[in-house]
């Protein structure tokens, strides 16, 4: 069986490669010449897939989001589904963090962020939210979620003692910050999340 001289193309494959140079390099990195040079083909034969850029980008976005998990949504109480929930979103926001920028816009016409944003808003609204109340929720947790995946609060603190006990003596543990990162980044998001979910629980109760 003689193989085709092009490498076959699929939305999938397309977004997969363009993800990848997203990653590394920044969504401004992404142009439909280097996407098609990874690929191993011209850039015209990308058109039969995605008829601009804005497409692939969009595409992007979505295949992050078709990654979170919603079925704690509608299944478990809400205060405890609300906080898995956050949770897998923001892994996948961490895994991917230079598309943050770009999700955090919102769902535009994606499908995947549309069907996480009205599972989220059903969920609530399900259980006893009133509607005006669900949206800000929703958008609430986007914001938090989105803030805390966009770098590591832990890692803009140089290594440097002498900085910090010289002119700033109430920061003068600061330099151990960043040797620490991940578990000051985690528990903040965890500290930050419990005081948000509680705060949201008293005012449920006082619906």
């Amino acid at each position: 069986m003689v193989r085709p001289r092009t490498p076959l193309l699929s939305r999938d494959r397309i977004v997969e490669v363009a993800t990848a140079i997203v990653d590394a390099d920044g969504l401004d990195a992404l142009s439909t010449r280097r996407l098609a040079r990874e690929l191993g083909v011209q850039a015209p034969s990308l058109y039969n897939h995605f008829a601009t850029k804005e497409q692939i980008v969009d595409a992007i976005g979505d295949s992050i989001v078709a990654g979170v998990d919603l079925s704690m949504l509608g299944r478990d109480p809400w205060p405890e589904a609300l906080k898995a929930w956050a949770r897998a979103y923001r892994s996948a926001f961490r895994a991917h963090p230079n598309v943050v920028p770009f999700l955090a816009r919102g769902p535009a016409r994606r499908p995947a962020s549309l069907r996480l944003a009205d599972a989220v808003y059903g969920a609530l609204v399900t259980a006893g939210w009133p509607p005006g109340d669900a949206t800000r929720i929703g958008a609430t947790m986007r914001f938090f979620v989105a803030g805390s995946a966009l770098g590591s609060f832990a890692l803009g603190f140089v290594d440097d003692p002498d900085l910090y006990a010289r002119d700033y003596p109430h920061l003068r543990d600061a330099h151990r910050l960043a040797g620490q990162h991940a578990h000051v980044d985690d528990s903040a998001f965890e500290l930050g999340l419990e005081a948000l979910v509680d705060g949201l629980e008293r005012r449920f109760e006082r619906l």
